[in-house]
């Protein structure tokens, strides 16, 4: 089987509802995005960041996995499928991937702030007094800026080792994430699907690079055409 890498972003998740990161004032759901996702946003008030994510948990429940998720699923079958997500949801779990790693995080998932391994699955809403087993205040297992990426060397070597490559719904200006594409094999057939696509540096350095100007489903369903 030939190894296939999805590296997808907010536009992956924005047909079934899910609000892209920042919007053009700045603002993640009318909220200073270092207010809710930095570490010195939790210093300064939890509460708020808390009742943030929860609000971002509770609408997980109303919103289902759109044709591109599903699409994607279908890509298994043939080929060693890796999805790489800059996504918090768990809309590509739901939709049936089995290989999914979530650099930025996961909203159904809180951690200790005194040992980042401690990670417990949580459905229902994150409060203050809510601790993990060694005493500490439990945060949202979400990566803030200005925090490291745990998932990035991991996500590196599956580029690496990719023979295809799929960007989705993502502007590239996002980094590392938006980097990771620069490691690919020189030889490496790359498709990038977007209705708005920005080409930055990495992406510019590849002659085998295919645009599918569409968004999530529709360009998905082109992808498809081409790789089955």
């Amino acid at each position: 089987m030939k190894k296939l890498v999805v590296l997808s972003g907010a536009g992956m998740s924005a047909e079934s509802g899910i609000s892209t990161f920042r919007d053009q004032d700045g603002l993640w759901e009318n909220h200073d995005v270092m207010e809710v996702a930095s570490p010195q946003g939790w210093s300064n008030n939890q509460e708020l960041v808390l009742r943030f994510y929860n609000q971002r948990r509770q609408q997980l429940k109303e919103v289902r996995p759109n044709q591109g998720h599903l699409n994607l699923v279908q890509l298994e079958k043939y080929y060693d499928t890796n999805i790489v997500t800059q996504n918090v949801d768990d809309l590509h779990e739901r939709a049936g991937s089995s290989q999914i790693y979530h650099l930025h995080g996961e909203l159904r998932k809180v951690r200790s702030t005194v040992d980042r391994s401690l990670i417990y699955d949580w459905t229902e809403d994150l409060n203050i007094g809510d601790r993990c087993e060694k005493g500490s205040q439990l945060r949202p297992h979400i990566v803030w800026f200005g925090e490291s990426v745990p998932m990035i060397e991991t996500a590196l070597n599956l580029v690496l080792e990719a023979e295809i490559i799929v960007i989705i719904g993502t502007s590239m200006q996002v980094y590392p994430a938006a980097g990771l594409v620069g490691y690919a094999r020189s030889d490496a057939q790359i498709y990038y699907i977007d209705p708005k696509p920005k080409i930055n540096y990495e992406l510019s350095q590849f002659n085998n690079l295919e645009i599918i100007e569409k968004g999530a489903g529709k360009g998905t369903q082109d992808l498809l055409d081409k790789l089955l």
